[in-house]
């Protein structure tokens, strides 16, 4: 029975010591937020007023031209090259031969499938003759009509063979790259020829979330750049990411004519600008007013002329230097932009010149 007493007399023991604690550090807080709110005079304080602002997303982004289509033209069949018909530099329309594969063993091996096929066909003439008859049988007939499909398909490849001796262009563009002489023995998979689509170009560029929210394709875009500093081009968003990359962006591709002599290449280097519908007038603030960062959405505004007031917002969109704000604050209201540090809520300020006032101070 002491023993227990003991006990409850160290827990409560220990429970005033802890008591005693938490009010000391209670009043040593509650003395420390007095000074700061009482001081020894007010807190000097710069503040802005609230005003409604027009707002313009326009922007740039820079990136690089790419051709509209860029193929490397590979070989389907054996063979030593015969014969070249373009060289690099030359334009060409799809469908265009561009050189020519041996052919001697292809057109052998398409004689030997024409003549199969003959043989065959006639074959099966006297076997559905001899069905009728009782001659062979039912098996026998679909056996030979099975070998007569066969025979045909092979025929057929035989002709495709043939016709793939002629190399020619699967898209129109211009050869980049000749990757064969007369007499280079290919084999499928080889490399012929590389041949790129600059009649029309690709604009590489990104944009941030709040950019690409404006965006939508077939939107007009104006492109310069250094290399023609006096030419402008215009080009339409043909295509938005609809997943960011690993930097947070969303690739965006600009279609551009390359027109007048195809004085674009791909590869230079381009800045595409977005003109965008400007936006119904709203409250916008510094971010600076905001305490510690835009996502706490708390302020200070002034009331009554030298009282700090802590307020709850809801910011909008980060316009660079400025927060759209959206709710909790009306228009006109001043938000004090620096200083902040020093107040909490009911601090008495000395506020010094408004920075609107500052500015067309400085516009006179």
């Amino acid at each position: 029975m002491k023993r227990i007493i003991f006990t409850l007399l160290i827990v409560l023991g220990i429970l005033a010591v802890i008591a005693w604690v938490l009010t000391n550090n209670k009043k040593e807080n509650q003395a420390k937020t007095d000074i700061v709110a009482k001081g020894t005079g007010a807190v000097v304080v710069r503040t802005t007023s609230a005003a409604k602002s027009a707002i313009n997303l326009d922007f740039s982004a820079n990136g690089n031209f790419a051709a509209w289509q860029d193929l490397s033209l590979l070989a389907e069949n054996s063979g030593r090259v015969t014969r070249i018909l373009v060289n690099e530099g030359t334009p060409v329309n799809r469908g265009q031969v561009l050189a020519r594969i041996d052919d001697e063993y292809l057109t052998l091996d398409l004689e030997a499938a024409e003549d199969a096929l003959t043989k065959l066909k006639t074959d099966q003439q006297r076997y559905e003759s001899s069905f009728k008859t009782g001659g062979v049988t039912k098996a026998q007939l679909d056996e030979i009509n099975l070998n007569v499909r066969n025979a045909e398909n092979k025929l057929q490849q035989a002709k495709r063979r043939l016709a793939d001796a002629f190399i020619k262009a699967p898209i129109s563009g211009i050869i980049n790259k000749r990757n064969i002489e007369v007499g280079t023995y290919v084999s499928p998979g080889t490399q012929l020829f590389d041949i790129v689509d600059v009649s029309r170009l690709k604009l590489l560029v990104n944009a941030n979330e709040s950019q690409v929210v404006n965006l939508k394709v077939g939107d007009p875009v104006t492109i310069t750049t250094t290399v023609f500093p006096d030419k402008k081009f215009t080009g339409k968003i043909s295509f938005i990411a609809a997943k960011a990359d690993n930097t947070l962006n969303y690739p965006v591709e600009i279609e551009v004519a390359n027109t007048g002599g195809q004085v674009l290449k791909a590869g230079m280097y381009g800045t595409a600008t977005f003109d965008l519908p400007e936006q119904q007038p709203t409250i916008v603030i510094p971010r600076s007013a905001f305490i510690g960062s835009v996502s706490s959405n708390e302020i200070f505004v002034l009331q009554n002329g030298n009282i700090a007031r802590l307020r709850k917002v809801t910011a909008g969109r980060i316009l660079g230097e400025q927060v759209e704000i959206i709710d909790g604050l009306e228009e006109g209201e001043t938000v004090i932009t620096s200083g902040q540090i020093n107040l909490v809520d009911g601090t008495e300020v000395k506020p010094q010149a408004t920075e609107n006032a500052q500015k067309e101070e400085s516009a006179k």
